[in-house]
């Protein structure tokens, strides 16, 4: 492609002629011609020029987290990856945490009795944990027993009492 005056000529000469007329008559740019400026802007870049500059890695995962807004679910995490340095080994190997919802955290525990124990040393857990993860801001904490086993076997069951005399 070379210029010759006001007109560029290349291959397709009646075709630009035709978009550059059409441009001239009403105003707007068609679409081929804002690609063809596009392509042009992009092949005029310099190396360093502002915007191209290294980004570090760290940089990228902070925005990226932000934009997400996934602060909340990784202090999460975070809390449930730690919850044996703040509650102690012994108490972790006997209590998981099992969800975070509308700042309570919801604690399942081995047994009924764990359960009690656990509950009696809420106030310096729920003060470790915020002291820890303040983003989190938690109101309570709730410590559950275990789940009652489920006797409904299959697609279908009767209604009625159940099984009885089991634990007998």
């Amino acid at each position: 492609m070379f210029r010759r005056g006001w007109l560029a000529v290349s291959d397709d000469f009646a075709q630009e002629f035709y978009h550059l007329m059409r441009q001239a008559i009403t105003g707007r740019v068609s679409r081929d011609a804002k690609r063809r400026e596009e392509r042009a802007k992009t092949k005029a870049s310099k190396p360093f020029e502002g915007g191209r500059d290294p980004i570090s890695v760290g940089a990228t995962i902070d925005d990226l987290v932000k934009n997400f807004n996934w602060e909340t679910q990784l202090g999460e995490a975070d809390l449930f990856a730690s919850w044996a340095k703040i509650v102690g080994e012994t108490n972790a190997a006997s209590s998981t945490p099992e969800s975070l919802t509308n700042r309570v955290l919801h604690i399942r525990c081995k047994s009924t009795a764990w359960a009690a124990q656990l509950r009696l040393m809420e106030p310096q857990i729920l003060e470790k944990v915020r002291a820890e993860f303040p983003n989190l801001e938690l109101d309570s904490i709730r410590f559950l027993g275990p789940q009652a086993p489920s006797w409904k076997k299959g697609l279908r069951s009767v209604p009625g009492r159940g099984p009885r005399d089991t634990y007998g």
